[in-house]
């Protein structure tokens, strides 16, 4: 473990980057930085809300953007820091480390207030009672298809595909509340984010919230970003990545075919064959039991709505034809915005950076926006994960502004291409890791 710094006399403890940057978590000590101000988060990681991962990927960095993108009451935040507080950087060291574009963080920080100024982290109430009250209209509709049609091929299928419908939009919907960007609190926003994911989809919060944040924080580095880690068990994604495992002589698959069983293990997959199992193992292990409970009662609800029309074998098979179609759905969307772009280690960018090389757009439509949960918007939601979704085609125009001053890519293709470039990707970080495995 490295040596802790010795006291410095009256006045705040003085520490330079290089201190800082010991404390990664290599040697158990976690330090991080906010606003010039050094924090040890070493024992208060454990007791994060957001979990312990997401402090640890910014050990010996600067954080301050990303605790001011991921808390809407920072205030309250900032009296649960103060415990932690051990010093501040010296006065000749940088606010950030030379890893990152100082103009393009001030800038960043600049439109942020602007942002604020303008009323775009606020939500309309109005919108997501709506797109709660179209979710809810939908699971009726898929019960009623069954009890006034009967059990046939025809209206069982119908009511798979309403009740698949069902699932994704309630998971956009629960997506809102988990980041926070519904409620003017966290509270009510936890707590209507439990019935969302909990009993209309029988997922846990707690281990959303453990999976999400960690890949908002660091999005496609790997090791930090679990969005990806089935690279290299599964697939060798982003280039570099693939051309390092290709130079190891690692082959836990044929990546080079990985672009043709994408279509066998992932969209299909997922959810019914990984997740299913995966999220009552997280909550029990973890003793997660207000998690369960809210899972239980949506299992409870759907078996007493629908054993009685289709017997307990109709039953299961709905279920899994269910997870089957919202797992085509959720993957080929969730992946369309980030499989193609750059996959690294952590660099250690600023964090305009960061979201950027990670993220890209679908074109702006009424289908798009509905189908996605706004997440065509994926850029927009990244750097600003509490803003209401709804607001997001209005800053659009103010990021891509910025991102043209700065010589930042801002990617924005048809829904179409972006699934498509998830196989074009996939294809070529397969044949960059053949060309790699077999010479280099």
């Amino acid at each position: 473990m490295a040596p802790r710094i010795p006291q410095q006399g009256p006045g705040p403890r003085l520490f330079t980057w290089d201190e800082v940057a010991l404390r990664s978590g290599g040697a158990r000590e976690r330090w991080l930085v906010m606003e010039r101000k050094v924090y040890d988060v070493t024992d208060f990681a454990r007791r994060h809300p957001g979990g312990p991962r997401v402090l640890s990927h910014y050990a010996g960095q600067d954080a301050t953007d990303p605790f001011m993108a991921f808390h809407i009451d920072q205030g309250l935040v900032r009296k649960y820091m103060k415990p932690l507080l051990i010093g501040e950087l010296a006065p000749e060291q940088p606010s950030f480390e030379p890893t990152k574009n100082k103009e393009l963080t001030e800038d960043f920080r600049e439109l942020r207030a602007q942002v604020e100024r303008l009323g775009l982290m606020r939500a309309e109430p109005g919108f997501f009672v709506l797109s709660l009250l179209h979710i809810l209209l939908l699971d009726v509709a898929a019960w009623l298809t069954l009890y006034l049609l009967g059990t046939s091929l025809v209206p069982y299928l119908l009511c798979a595909v309403l009740l698949a419908t069902v699932q994704a939009q309630a998971g956009w919907l629960q997506h809102d509340f988990g980041h926070l960007s519904v409620c003017g609190t966290s509270r009510w926003n936890h707590w209507i984010h439990h019935f969302v994911i909990g009993h209309l989809k029988g997922a846990p919060a707690s281990w959303w919230n453990h999976l999400h944040f960690q890949h908002h924080a660091k999005p496609n580095c790997f090791r930090k970003d679990p969005d990806i880690r089935m690279h290299p068990i599964f697939f060798a994604l982003g280039k570099i990545l693939s051309v390092e495992l290709g130079k190891q002589k690692k082959k836990h698959m044929p990546y080079n075919h990985q672009h043709k069983y994408f279509f066998l293990i992932g969209p299909p997959a997922l959810l019914p064959l990984y997740f299913q199992w995966y999220i009552f193992y997280f909550v029990i292990q973890r003793k997660k039991w207000v998690d369960l409970a809210w899972m239980l009662s949506f299992y409870v609800r759907v078996f007493l709505t629908y054993v009685p029309l289709l017997g307990l074998r109709g039953f299961l098979g709905l279920l899994f034809l269910v997870r089957f179609l919202e797992s085509n759905w959720f993957v080929w969307v969730t992946q369309m915005n980030h499989i193609p772009m750059h996959i690294d280690h952590d660099q250690n960018k600023d964090w305009v950076s960061t979201q950027l090389q990670a993220t890209c757009n679908v074109h702006k439509s009424a289908f798009n926006d509905w189908f996605s949960g706004h997440l065509n918007f994926q850029i927009e939601h990244h750097l600003f994960p509490t803003m209401p979704r709804h607001n997001y085609h209005k800053v659009a125009p103010l990021v891509r502004s910025l991102c043209t001053k700065h010589g930042l890519e801002y990617q924005s293709k048809p829904l179409l291409s972006a699934f498509a470039d998830i196989v074009y990707s996939l294809k070529e970080s397969g044949q960059l890791w053949l060309d790699a495995y077999l010479h280099q």
